[in-house]
């Protein structure tokens, strides 16, 4: 399988890592949409939110365990936006799921 997701998390290319354990990884947007943007992937690979099933579900919420300790190490304190695009129309551009960490600065509301 080629995914640019996969190779990073095995350590095949080189990345800004925040957060690491056995089971999923944390690094730098290389395109950044605000001033703090990290992705936080599982190790394993789930092409999207369309992949989360019952055998995998956990690896979700140890995610979101581990999102409020990223926001707080990078010093989010009055806030942040996590988002994961599903598919192509979603702006989904690496096909493994992933979630955006945003803040740093007040962001525009406009979706929700």
């Amino acid at each position: 399988m080629d995914c640019l997701f996969c190779s990073i998390a095995a350590g095949e290319i080189p990345s800004a890592i925040v957060y690491e354990d056995a089971e999923i990884i944390a690094f730098r947007d290389i395109q950044p949409a605000a001033p703090t943007h990290i992705l936080v992937i599982p190790k394993a690979h789930i092409p999207s939110v369309d992949g989360v099933c019952a055998e995998n579900s956990r690896l979700v919420a140890h995610i979101f365990e581990v999102i409020p300790q990223i926001a707080a190490a990078e010093g989010l304190s009055n806030g942040y936006r996590v988002v994961s695009n599903c598919g192509p129309d979603a702006g989904q551009t690496v096909p493994h799921l992933h979630f955006h960490i945003l803040g740093g600065r007040p962001l525009r509301s406009e979706m929700c």
